[in-house]
């Protein structure tokens, strides 16, 4: 779901930018330095997400799991997620260094939003509340994050709206998959470590 380099306008390129250092900021300014090693492990999987590809017609897919790092750490998400897009751009050459800014508020801007659709959900005692907080989380963010692409596409002209609604379509696989790894992955976390989804503690 990375945009590359040379497809988008200097105007989309540049709300994006500040766009995305506005997360950052409120992210930064929000982070209890203590939760530094949770952010680290989830930008970490974050970025390792990318690697695990699902083919889907002749395109191919791959986990995001930003709803996961948007339930953890709610603002944080941002430079969480700005971190791993920059990692992969350097290193595999995925997305750009340039789109770096649209590309993060694609990701984290849905994260954000998640977290305070469905923490209260995720923190229920209620394990079947929980999952389905944790599903509804892993699948709209990932809906969120397609749109927000798709959108950014549209802003480069009509020669990618056609790129822009196959983006949507071939991801509509990993809307399932994430809000189904999501959802397990919140009832894993409240066996061993409930706290970290407690409300208290976002």
């Amino acid at each position: 779901m990375h945009i590359s380099e040379g497809v988008l306008s200097a105007p989309v390129l540049a709300s994006g930018a500040v766009l995305a250092a506005t997360g950052v900021a409120m992210g930064l300014a929000r982070l209890d330095y203590q939760k530094l090693p949770r952010v680290a492990v989830l930008s970490a999987a974050f970025f390792v997400a990318s690697l695990i590809h699902v083919p889907v017609g002749p395109v191919s897919v791959h986990l995001v799991l930003n709803g996961v790092v948007g339930l953890l750490l709610g603002w944080a998400a941002f430079p969480s997620i700005l971190v791993a897009l920059a990692l992969q751009a350097i290193l595999m050459q995925f997305g750009g260094l340039i789109v770096l800014g649209v590309n993060t508020f694609s990701m984290a801007m849905p994260a954000v939003i998640c977290h305070y659709l469905f923490r209260s959900m995720v923190a229920s005692q209620n394990r079947v509340v929980a999952f389905a907080g944790g599903a509804l989380a892993g699948a709209l963010a990932v809906a969120l994050a397609g749109l927000f692409v798709a959108l950014a596409l549209f802003g480069g002209g009509e020669d990618f709206a056609t790129v822009a609604a196959a983006v949507g379509l071939a991801h509509v696989p990993i809307f399932i998959a994430e809000g189904v790894l999501t959802g397990l992955a919140v009832l894993f976390i409240k066996r061993v470590r409930p706290a970290m989804l407690d409300r208290d503690h976002a």
